[in-house]
């Protein structure tokens, strides 16, 4: 099952929320959505920073991820940013597919 990075950044009413029903209600908001997608979630850490919340979720694929991201920022709560993660094994297999590629100027 592919795995994915979300960086997320409350908005105002995101935060006011955060602040009204603490960081674990947060938490099992993101485990019941990720699982209400077919997928799990691994990991939930807030931060300091540019990003508030970086999580990784196990999701059924790119559509779904799509979805879950749709339904999120639907609620105007909070801005997400989300990376696809790649296993040693994928890289691996990716370095032995020949592409054709030709860089600017060459």
């Amino acid at each position: 099952m592919p795995k994915y990075l979300v960086q997320a950044r409350y908005t105002a009413d995101g935060v006011k929320g955060l602040l009204k029903e603490g960081g674990t209600a947060r938490v099992e908001a993101a485990k019941n959505a990720t699982s209400s997608a077919g997928g799990t979630l691994e990991s939930y850490y807030f931060a300091f920073g540019q990003d508030d919340v970086y999580l990784v979720v196990d999701l059924p694929d790119n559509a779904t991820a799509a979805a879950l991201s749709l339904a999120i920022a639907a609620t105007g709560a909070v801005h997400t940013k989300s990376t696809v993660l790649l296993t040693p094994g994928e890289v691996d297999e990716a370095s032995k597919k020949k592409i054709s590629y030709q860089a600017p100027g060459k």
